[in-house]
């Protein structure tokens, strides 16, 4: 017997905080259109560099903001403003644990 066909196969991508990103590559690895992504910037999802969607370059951190705002709209079915504002509040929780850290504080 063949085990190795039989395995799930997995695609991965692991990506730096570092790693830049065009707007078609975004769009391939959310499996989104353009527009959807212009909509995710236009509501301050995300935030390319450059003035123009042709020439926006993403940081990898991108990637998985993108796919939270997506999975919240998808999971909770909320529209993209209320999957902004998560997002926002998310990161602000982040700020506050770090500060109390740094504190000596646990959270």
């Amino acid at each position: 017997m063949n085990t190795e066909n039989s395995l799930p196969q997995f695609a991965i991508c692991i990506l730096e905080e570092q790693a830049q990103l065009t707007l078609d590559d975004l769009c391939r690895a959310c499996a989104i259109d353009a527009q959807r992504i212009i909509e995710l910037v236009d509501f301050g999802v995300l935030e390319p560099q450059g003035r123009e969607p042709a020439r926006w370059i993403f940081g990898g951190a991108s990637l998985h903001r993108a796919r939270a705002a997506l999975r919240l709209q998808r999971d909770l079915d909320i529209d993209l403003a209320g999957a902004a504002l998560v997002l926002e509040l998310l990161d602000e929780i982040d700020t506050l644990r770090t500060r109390l850290r740094a504190m000596g504080g646990e959270y």
